[in-house]
């Protein structure tokens, strides 16, 4: 499990962290992707949005390994890559949380955190016998929530079954912050949660920024990501058409270059957040 990160990785933050150029994705007769561009920063929050069918989703599998494009490519750190399964995004750093959060109910905090990925006992009892050392992934599990601010939690051997909506995300982005190196996908982290509990969520993002991770936000909620957000992905009819930023354009615009009733601008969209604005409060 990593150590907080404080964007000390000596990456050039002049080169987004992660960028898809040219990917093209059809299902049949049916064009998800049509040449769809993408550019993340170091330490940035990025939202995705986009009306219903404009390709966001598919976009976002293709980032996070889920599916594979039919052409065009990714690149993290300007160097080209190729994932063929969730499972090579994560080796290159990246941590999905998906709208269904695929934790395990039945188990607790600390296992839910390590799932998959399960630390055993040194010597003998580990490499022969395969146990688990609990004491150590309890601890480095608390130490997760801690670094992330979350409190809530009565004990990382509570049953998630017993966590509210809002917990349960805390419990999946605070997995995703623990083993991410680079990126943090979210996808709709807000959603079906009260105010109060949606409020903790994108306190929960801010802290992820906080440690050095660049987050990508997929969300329908406008108000929330002018709240969150660094930039803002405007995907329609299945590629970017424009990248505002939350202090240059209101919610209205926004989403009247989402519906076509407003042209797009991609001219000048891979310009990175300025320190002061990742930085801001």
């Amino acid at each position: 499990m990593n150590a907080p990160n404080t964007n000390t990785t000596g990456h050039d933050e002049r080169t987004p962290v992660l960028a898809a150029r040219g990917l093209v994705k059809r299902y049949g007769h049916v064009t998800a992707l049509n040449g769809s561009d993408f550019d993340l920063w170091p330490g940035e929050v990025l939202a995705v949005v986009g009306d219903n069918g404009a390709g966001k989703s598919t976009l976002i599998k293709a980032l996070a390994g889920a599916i594979v494009p039919d052409s065009g490519h990714l690149l993290m750190d300007g160097e080209q890559v190729s994932f063929k399964s969730p499972l090579d995004a994560r080796r290159h750093g990246i941590e999905t949380v998906f709208q269904d959060l695929a934790v395990a109910p039945a188990l607790d905090i600390t296992t839910n955190i390590f799932l998959g990925r399960e630390s055993r006992s040194r010597g003998f009892l580990g490499a022969v016998l395969r146990r688990l050392d609990k004491k150590a992934m309890r601890t480095e599990a608390a130490a997760a929530l801690t670094n992330l601010g979350i409190t809530t939690a009565r004990s990382v051997t509570q049953p998630v079954e017993t966590l509210s909506g809002g917990q349960r995300q805390a419990v999946a982005v605070a997995r995703a912050a623990a083993w991410s190196k680079r990126v943090v996908i979210l996808d709709e982290p807000t959603a079906a949660l009260g105010v109060r509990e949606s409020g903790q969520v994108l306190e929960l993002i801010r802290r992820v920024r906080e440690q050095g991770l660049a987050v990508v936000l997929i969300s329908h909620n406008m108000p929330q990501i002018f709240e969150v957000a660094d930039r803002i992905h405007i995907h329609r009819l299945g590629r970017r058409v424009a990248v505002v930023r939350p202090q240059e354009s209101t919610m209205a615009e926004v989403v009247s270059i989402m519906t076509g009733a407003l042209p797009g601008n991609d001219s000048s969209v891979a310009e990175a957040p300025s320190a002061q604005q990742v930085a801001r409060p």
